[in-house]
């Protein structure tokens, strides 16, 4: 049995399935975020001139200027598993929580594992092969390992605290999209889907194999190529969807984003699954959330799919629309993002913060 099968073998025991622990996993486990914005709402944060970015625009991470030249990202994330294997599940984790240093045009500096694990319920190899996968994205990343935190906890959950260094001029944000420019998206959407069609039997290995090689895949290029054109708009699709992550940059950046749903890259399998009625829970969660924010003009299908909650999910940047094709060009050129696509572009305001139409670019 390898580490890319269904349960991993336990040192001196018999194979642990974690997708057997939970109903969700990955980021679809996420507060809803309209409870989460009502809760954050009534506590009272501390302001700092070298406080950058907090919690008020709803941006990947936290930002403190050291000095000039240096700023400190600190972000943290993690969540019950997403896929079987713990190695995978690590690997997973850790990808998802290094994204929101990229996000922010930063680069990983030191991580922290943060471990919930039932001791007494799950051999103690399967949280070994858990920090494994988590260490082999740090190492990736070029980060440093600065040690962890467990608790006995259930069902299991995994990820990091991420320190990283960004220069302030070159800090990416919710809020630094501009009108005119367009909006590329680096991973196809669906892993949510496909990670429930998991669950019911209902997806192939191969579509399966196809989102656990998406949601392993460090956003490190996304950075680059943002840091190459002069992006100052971005942020990471993860658990509130794609639609829910759009609206937030368009309201911290006082513009409209138009979306075109016919661009939308999905992963292979999951429109067939949502035809299927295959809709996670989370999807209408974060219907709930932008349900007054968003016009649609799409099929129900692709509605589902801008709404499915992702798992490391890719950026959505805004680049200026005389290098959009340039910047495309780059992350193709990779050989990490073939399905990368401009799927929209910022707006002056109008009355609604997203518009997903049923168009094509």
């Amino acid at each position: 049995m390898t580490k890319n099968e269904s349960a991993a073998p336990v040192p001196g025991g018999e194979p642990f399935d974690l997708l057997t622990t939970v109903e969700y996993g990955g980021c679809s486990a996420k507060l809803p975020a309209s409870k989460l914005a009502e809760l954050l709402g009534g506590i009272p944060i501390l302001k700092d001139d070298r406080v950058l970015v907090d919690i008020s625009t709803h941006d990947d991470a936290g930002v403190y200027r050291l000095n000039d030249g240096t700023a400190l990202i600190v972000t943290t994330d993690f969540f019950p598993p997403v896929c079987s294997d713990p190695f995978e599940f690590g690997e997973i984790a850790a990808a998802n929580s290094l994204s929101d240093v990229y996000a922010m045009g930063g680069r990983p500096l030191l991580a922290l594992n943060l471990n919930m694990f039932p001791a007494e319920k799950i051999p103690l190899g399967v949280l070994r092969d858990i920090l494994l996968g988590g260490q082999s994205k740090i190492d990736e990343a070029g980060a440093f390992t600065m040690g962890g935190h467990t608790i006995d906890d259930w069902p299991p959950k995994y990820g990091l605290a991420v320190v990283g260094m960004v220069e302030p001029e070159r800090l990416v944000t919710n809020g630094g999209v501009r009108a005119g420019q367009k909006l590329i998206l680096t991973k196809p959407l669906g892993t949510g889907v496909i990670v429930a069609g998991r669950r019911l039997g209902m997806v192939s290995q191969a579509d399966y194999r196809g989102a656990l090689e998406q949601m392993k895949l460090l956003n490190r290029t996304g950075m680059e190529v943002m840091r190459r054109y002069g992006v100052t708009g971005a942020t990471d699709v993860t658990g509130f969807g794609l639609l829910g992550h759009a609206a937030s940059m368009a309201d911290a950046s006082g513009v409209s984003i138009r979306l075109a749903a016919g661009a939308l890259p999905a992963l292979a399998g999951a429109m067939e699954l949502i035809a299927d009625g295959c809709v996670p829970g989370a999807v209408f969660r974060n219907l709930e959330h932008v349900r007054e924010r968003v016009e649609f003009g799409c099929d129900a299908d692709l509605r589902m799919l801008a709404l499915d909650a992702q798992t490391s999910g890719g950026l959505l940047m805004a680049v200026d629309a005389d290098k959009a094709e340039n910047a495309l060009a780059d992350l193709k050129a990779s050989g990490l993002h073939p399905q990368a696509a401009v799927v929209g572009e910022a707006v002056s305001r109008k009355s609604e913060s997203v518009y997903l139409s049923g168009e094509v670019i």
